[in-house]
């Protein structure tokens, strides 16, 4: 028998900013989670139902409003929590920043999230073990989730670039240091999967990254 069955990995393009939303399920329990639900709700239900997952969490990278579009409509379909990261929980719930955040993005920011996330936590789901790394500079509580060798970055590292820190709660000091410190530290193999497809291919590596990418290049490794 064989027990080294691959981590389940969906990676669809969705909603008005064509965000990578991602279905990540154990292959022996089939339960999963959904991050970054972008809209478009219907097809990835229809996704779930046809791989015959088990939904156990909405995981959110961050709180700007093209990654959380689908967040309302199933955490009620499927029942689930929403997790982000406490301090982009925080953020977002601010009056203030949930205004300007609408200006700049057009969408509504997200409702506050069920549970909060703190670096280094593990989301057990089946044999899966997802680690949050906090990783700040796109947003205060961006993350990326480490699942099995396979990095779910959100907007902190795209092939080839890495998240704009012109929005609010950006800073690209933070984001260097965030890219520097917990992403380029990684085994060189792992997986890099993106929040957006702005490269010339959807996935990458850690290594590869590390020799191609300007902001790894040009501002860490110099």
């Amino acid at each position: 028998m064989n027990m080294t069955l691959k981590t389940i990995i969906k990676q669809i393009p969705l909603g008005p900013f064509q965000v990578m939303t991602y279905l990540v399920a154990c292959p022996h329990t089939r339960e999963a989670v959904l991050i970054d639900p972008a809209g478009e709700e219907n097809k990835i239900l229809d996704l779930i139902q046809a791989q015959g997952l088990k939904v156990k969490y909405i995981l959110n990278t961050h709180g700007h409003s093209d990654h959380v579009l689908g967040n309302a409509k199933l955490k009620e379909a499927l029942n689930v929590p929403v997790c982000m990261h406490e301090a982009d929980d925080r953020f977002f719930s601010d009056p203030a920043v949930r205004e300007k955040s609408s200006k700049e993005l057009g969408l509504p920011p997200p409702d506050p999230a069920d549970i909060r996330l703190k670096d280094e936590d593990i989301i057990e789901v089946g044999t899966l073990n997802i680690k949050v790394i906090h990783t700040p500079g796109h947003t205060p509580g961006s993350v990326c989730y480490l699942i099995d060798g396979n990095l779910f970055c959100g907007d902190t590292l795209f092939v080839g670039a890495a998240g704009r820190t012109d929005l609010i709660g950006g800073s690209l000091e933070t984001l260097l240091e965030s890219l520097e410190k917990r992403l380029i530290v990684l085994p060189k193999e792992t997986m890099v999967w993106p929040g957006h497809d702005y490269g010339d291919t959807p996935t990458s590596t850690i290594a590869r990254e590390m020799e191609e990418n300007l902001y790894i290049t040009d501002f860490i490794l110099i």
